[in-house]
């Protein structure tokens, strides 16, 4: 979070949201008094501040939009091998990097969560951002959709879709 690139792609009123509510299905609780956390609305606004002063200065151009739609699984798999594999493995499975099609990580990742990490990178881990995945050539926002669209395709069921369909009876 403390990446001026994410912070600026981020919206503000998103970021207060996820403080105050937290994250559904993640490890990211909500803090807001609303929902039985310790944070009124304003200490809420105080946190969202503080925290974008972290990337006070920079002005970076060109950014994809924070979401989008789910892009073309068949074309994610292509921008994939061209600017992934390298680290992730021609599969996703691993290499240099973590599997990123391993079943438990998609299981818990949301595909914004996805996105953003494409768009951000994750700098502490080595992981480059968008703009420098293949030098001098960063990912379109249409590219970045299809990549998660192709990570989304490897998630596997979700234990209700997973149930079998039950008769009915007229």
């Amino acid at each position: 979070m403390h990446d001026p690139l994410y912070l600026q792609v981020i919206p503000k009123e998103t970021m207060r949201k996820i403080i105050a509510n937290g994250v559904p299905g993640t490890a990211m609780p909500g803090f807001g008094r609303a929902i039985g956390g310790e944070l009124t609305d304003e200490q809420i606004d105080v946190l969202v501040q503080g925290i974008y002063e972290w990337s006070k200065g920079s002005n970076l151009t060109g950014l994809p939009p924070y979401s989008a739609p789910l892009g073309d699984a068949h074309n994610g798999a292509v921008v994939y091998a061209e600017s992934c594999a390298d680290c992730h493995g021609k599969e996703g499975t691993g290499g240099k990097a973590g599997s990123v099609v391993d079943p438990s990580y998609l299981s818990l990742a949301s595909d914004q969560y996805l996105r953003s990490v494409i768009i951000a990178g994750r700098p502490e881990l080595g992981m480059p951002n968008h703009q420098g995945l293949v030098p001098g050539k960063p990912l379109t926002s249409e590219q970045i959709a299809d990549v998660v669209g192709w990570l989304a395709s490897h998630r596997p069921p979700s234990s209700e879709e997973a149930k079998p369909a039950t008769a009915q009876s007229n």
